[in-house]
């Protein structure tokens, strides 16, 4: 009894003293290694591009498909932000990266804790024993060079980068969204300006044809005539193959099959527009005016845009977002390399049991209590330069993701650049294309009146008649561009992210589908909401596991 009492005496000393030991390090522990991260210095935007009124130009670019005044594309907007299977997927890494900072804020904490046991039966010439063993070990390692704290740096800037990527493809999704609905509408408005001009193309082989059995005319005419009816019925095709593989692009988006947008597409709207377009021509069929008024224009009209960029909304874009994350967690990187140049403070434990003895006898678990608790250190003093390679080699990736943060810099300011330049281009092209279909028009019903009074050749007609179905077409393709280009700037300057903060980035039934196929304990019942990444360029707190509705400023 008495050794007993001393034994245990003597455990509460020794773990006293483990204690002080834990103590003292726990004030070294402020010592983290490696660099700081700071942003990058980033490369000079074009001066041209003034600084306005920035809330302004963000509330334009929140939202930005809705100033094409078009029901029809906000409805698919909002549908693949909420559908698109990449969304979905961005969603899941965020959630993937939480569980990656939740793994890097354990290792602050006890890194061993394991309960063992064994029962065994041992055989030696004519005697058998039975060993039993139970015992509980700990360990600890100190971040006494801030190695765990890096990594909890490093974990929190993916988490940031995660949920950045996840706004730049919601960016791109509304890009893409709009630019097929665009592109659908211009195929849509090019097939019914060739089916109206076939429509005139045959009436002047019937023309001709009266003409030929009348003896006015030679067979050629009447072959002539046919050979441009044929060719514009061959272009057809093309026409409606790109109309079909835009509305196929649509539905990928929305993550649909095909014929389920087609209601969506075919508004009341829309189709009150085309009943317009095709009542814009003279009772007489071979006769026509000019459809290219924009009241009943297929193609989404487009906002005016200023031609002055206010600057602070391109360092604003997801992508770039991105990179400066990444840059930031490879920045922890360097220190988690560096800490490896000291030595590194454990405590341990064990308290166990592991008793032998005779079959026939019966166990003595109070004889067999160990007992060990201390402090225990390790360094790797001879590592022959692989220690400060492996520094070297993070820091070198360190700088390379700084050099490519300012190369998407430079390739976010040609994209801007490029859209700005040709909306501008386009609007003068747009506007030399209408007054040539007017003039073309205005040229074909001239001609069409004077071939049937016998006062021009046929070929004249003929001449107009393909002049008038090129410029049409070519100025329905312009339209097209013109709105094309608009959402190819307001992507590259990032627009339309803003508008997926406070809204949740995993589907109710997917959480459901994955809490009924794993244990997620309370993980999946905090709300799956995006923050705002309002003003990366600042310090960032930790997210951590809980993202919720509320800004991260």
């Amino acid at each position: 009894m008495m050794n007993s009492l001393n034994l245990t005496t003597g455990c509460k000393r020794y773990v006293k003293s483990c204690l002080s030991i834990l103590a003292l390090y726990s004030l070294a522990a402020c010592s983290v290694v490696g660099p700081n991260f700071e942003p990058t210095d980033t490369i000079q935007l074009p001066t041209s591009w003034n600084k306005n009124d920035t809330k302004k130009a963000e509330l334009n670019t929140r939202q930005w498909w809705k100033q094409f005044n078009d029901p029809t594309l906000n409805r698919l907007v909002e549908a693949a932000s909420q559908q698109n299977l990449d969304v979905e997927a961005a969603g899941l890494r965020i959630l993937q990266a939480r569980m990656v900072y939740s793994i890097s804020d354990a290792l602050s904490y006890p890194q061993v804790q394991v309960v063992s046991g064994q029962l065994a039966k041992i055989y030696t010439d004519d005697k058998s024993y039975t060993n039993a063993a139970l015992s509980f070990d700990a360990g600890w390692e100190m971040d006494v060079w801030g190695k765990y704290a890096r990594g909890l740096e490093s974990a929190n800037a993916a988490l940031y980068a995660s949920i950045a990527s996840y706004n730049n493809i919601a960016v791109s999704i509304s890009a893409e969204v709009a630019r097929n609905y665009v592109n659908y509408r211009t195929f849509q408005e090019r097939v019914l300006l060739s089916q109206r001009n076939i429509q005139i193309q045959q009436r002047v082989v019937e023309i001709t044809q009266v003409q030929y059995d009348s003896g006015n005319v030679t067979e050629l005419d009447v072959q002539q005539a046919k050979s441009q009816l044929y060719g514009t019925q061959a272009a057809l095709p093309a026409l409606q193959i790109g109309m079909m593989q835009s509305r196929n692009a649509l539905a990928v988006l929305l993550g649909t099959l095909p014929e389920k947008i087609d209601a969506t597409l075919a508004s009341n709207d829309i189709n009150d527009r085309i009943k317009t377009y095709l009542t814009q021509y003279d009772s007489n069929a071979a006769k026509r005016a000019s459809a290219n008024n924009q009241n009943y224009s297929l193609v989404p009209t487009p906002p005016t845009i200023d031609p002055e960029i206010d600057a602070s909304l391109v360092l604003r874009r997801p992508d770039l977002q991105v990179a400066e994350q990444q840059a930031r967690a490879q920045s922890a990187q360097i220190g988690i390399a560096e800490s490896a140049l000291y030595p590194s403070f454990s405590l341990f434990g064990s308290i166990g049991v592991n008793s032998t003895e005779e079959s026939s006898t019966s166990f003595s678990l109070s004889d067999s209590l160990t007992v060990a608790v201390g402090p225990s250190f390790s360094w790797n003093i001879f590592q022959y330069g692989r220690v400060k390679n492996n520094i070297r080699l993070e820091d070198a990736r360190f700088q390379e993701a700084l050099t490519n943060y300012n190369k998407k810099v430079l390739l976010a300011i040609q994209e801007v650049s490029n859209s700005l330049s040709s909306y501008q281009l386009y609007q003068t092209q747009e506007a030399l294309r209408l007054k040539a279909v007017n003039a073309a028009v205005r040229a074909f019903n001239i001609s069409m009146t004077q071939y049937e009074n016998g006062q021009i050749n046929f070929e004249r007609l003929l001449s107009s008649v393909e002049k008038m179905t090129r410029s049409e077409d070519s100025h329905a393709q312009t339209k097209g561009n013109i709105a094309n280009q608009v959402i190819a700037l307001y992507k590259s300057l990032g627009g339309g992210w803003e508008a997926n903060s406070g809204k949740a980035f995993v589907s109710n039934s997917v959480i459901e589908t994955m809490k009924a196929r794993t244990d997620w304990g309370d993980q999946l019942e905090a709300p799956q909401t995006l923050p705002s990444l309002v003003n990366q360029r600042e310090e960032q707190p930790n997210i951590g596991p809980g993202i919720d509705n509320k800004e991260v400023q």
